[in-house]
């Protein structure tokens, strides 16, 4: 299996971890004398099942990603850092753009002015640049996931 395919795999386990969560919760209840729609033990096994292959799964995904080399000195968990810590301070500056941004209608003189403090110009050719920097080491990130064996335990 390539680990872009074991990546699909973990997203779909998550998302079946929930979809479980929420069918128990509605079954956990019931009006005495009612049967619930499915039950709750054998929806508690399945999760418990699921909890542990999704486990071992991000073992191995874990396992490949500090043991495959992105370049000659990084490995791909060091680069998967780098690419979310550059999308964490872009998503910073975008807010702070956002809010730079903002607008504020004053209906007379005598209403408080709020001025930006910072270059707009500036941080958005910033934003730009991060977003540019994140979509280039995200692409390279994806080719090498679908190239790379995922590695057993």
């Amino acid at each position: 299996m390539k680990l872009a395919e074991a990546l699909i795999l973990r997203a779909d386990y998550q998302k079946r971890i929930e979809q479980l969560k929420s069918r128990l919760l509605q079954n956990i209840q019931v009006q005495e004398g009612d049967d619930p729609y499915e039950n709750p033990k054998e929806l508690m096994k399945e999760l418990t099942d699921l909890l542990s292959q999704l486990q071992d799964l991000v073992q191995k995904i874990n396992k490949t990603n500090l043991l495959t080399p992105f370049n000659e000195t990084e490995s791909l968990a060091d680069v998967l850092v780098k690419r979310d810590l550059i999308g964490q301070e872009r998503s910073i500056y975008s807010n702070l753009l956002e809010q730079a941004n903002f607008r504020q209608d004053r209906y007379s003189r005598s209403e408080i002015k709020y001025v930006t403090t910072i270059n707009v110009k500036e941080n958005q050719k910033h934003v730009d640049e991060l977003s540019k920097k994140y979509r280039l080491l995200d692409m390279k990130i994806q080719e090498l996931n679908w190239q790379t064996d995922l590695l057993e335990k």
